[in-house]
């Protein structure tokens, strides 16, 4: 039995990885900050995760792991009271030096990285050795962390960068400022699907499931060769523009009707970006995604299903959860909002730590 060793176990994609390999049959053990413990949609049954902060990790940890998953780090763009520096440098250092431990150890290295890093990239499908041209800090991070895992990788050390598409789906620590998922959101909660673009943007979409299922195919993948192995995640016939995505939740939830905040002045346009539902000024990111290399190189991946599919599914999930506005605003499924709210109780620090005070009243050992 493999024992694989996941970084930031309780975010959006952590919380469900954890138990999917378990349930294929991995012993895992996760480490997080616990920024999102409590930013459940859903329950979640008890999972073996110890408090830990990434840039904490020591070589120690690792002893009698096998595999390295690295998903820990800050999700979107840094606002208000949050700057790029602060929350990216630590993520590349922290990065590079769980990498490294691992190299010493002969441990496999899997890294979570995303096909932003291609920005802004117009109709042609771009494969993985197209020019980036990373539009955020977010993205931008990501790259600088692959080109680290190159310098550092060898002919005995060959980490996997795992470029995900969009991802959406259902998870205990859900995320609403993604597209998908705000959409889908949008639409159950309040029956609008509000557009800040004309929708004709590019993106290549992923199920959180077929995220999951990625990575256990890079977990049992031999890839010795020397140099970083850099896979997109998705599929060439799931790269819809939004305008798509937004007509697919609207059959989805047939209630529902797309507007276009340009259009549409009478829209409280300062309280949807005020609550970070719509993201402020014109987003440049557009970009079709070739999946070939994927296919060459992990032959038993597929995509489970459809986009209408998982779409469908997340629908009927939220309205099982009777999920409503009051929910979708919620703080806590907004990453920077939620690490703003910490930043203001001074339960974090400026440099994005626990404080004394929090820890000693809320974070005493494992959660299991």
């Amino acid at each position: 039995m493999k024992k694989v060793l996941i970084t930031g176990s309780l975010g959006y994609i952590g919380s469900i990885l954890s138990d999917y390999l378990q349930n294929k049959g991995y012993e895992c053990t996760g480490f997080d900050t616990g920024f999102f413990k409590d930013s459940l949609l859903y329950p979640q049954e008890a999972s073996n995760t110890i408090f830990k902060d990434a840039r904490d990790i020591s070589e120690e940890d690792l002893e009698d792991i096998d595999v390295v998953v690295h998903l820990a780090g800050i999700s979107n763009d840094p606002m208000g009271n949050l700057d790029a520096a602060s929350i990216y440098n630590p993520t590349r250092d922290y990065s590079l030096k769980i990498a490294s431990f691992c190299k010493k150890r002969s441990v496999k290295f899997i890294f979570a990285s995303s096909c932003s890093v291609y920005g802004k990239g117009g109709e042609e499908f771009l494969t993985e050795e197209s020019e980036t041209n990373p539009q955020t800090y977010y993205s931008l991070n990501k790259l600088q962390i692959e080109e680290d895992l190159r310098n550092l990788s060898e002919e005995d050390f060959s980490p996997i960068a795992l470029r995900f598409a969009t991802i959406f789906g259902l998870s205990p620590r859900i995320r609403f400022d993604s597209v998908i998922n705000m959409l889908v959101g949008m639409a159950v909660s309040s029956g609008q699907i509000i557009l800040n673009s004309d929708g004709k943007a590019w993106r290549p979409t992923l199920h959180i499931l077929d995220a999951c299922k990625a990575v256990r195919c890079a977990i049992e993948l031999d890839f010795t060769a020397p140099g970083l192995l850099v896979l997109n995640i998705g599929a060439d016939e799931y790269n819809l523009q939004v305008i798509e995505i937004a007509e697919i939740i609207r059959e989805a939830v047939p209630s529902s009707e797309i507007k276009f905040l340009n259009k549409n002045f009478k829209l409280d346009r300062d309280g949807l970006i005020g609550d970070r539902k719509i993201k402020q000024g014109s987003d440049t990111r557009t970009y079709r995604v070739s999946f070939e290399k994927l296919k060459s190189a992990m032959p038993d991946y597929h995509i489970r299903g459809s986009v209408r599919e998982g779409i469908n599914n997340m629908v009927e999930g939220l309205n099982q959860l009777n999920f409503d506005d009051k929910i979708f605003k919620n703080r806590g499924f907004y990453r920077l909002q939620h690490l703003e709210d910490l930043l203001e109780k001074n339960e974090i620090s400026a440099d994005l730590r626990w404080t004394d005070s929090y820890k000693l009243r809320n974070l005493e050992g494992p959660i299991r």
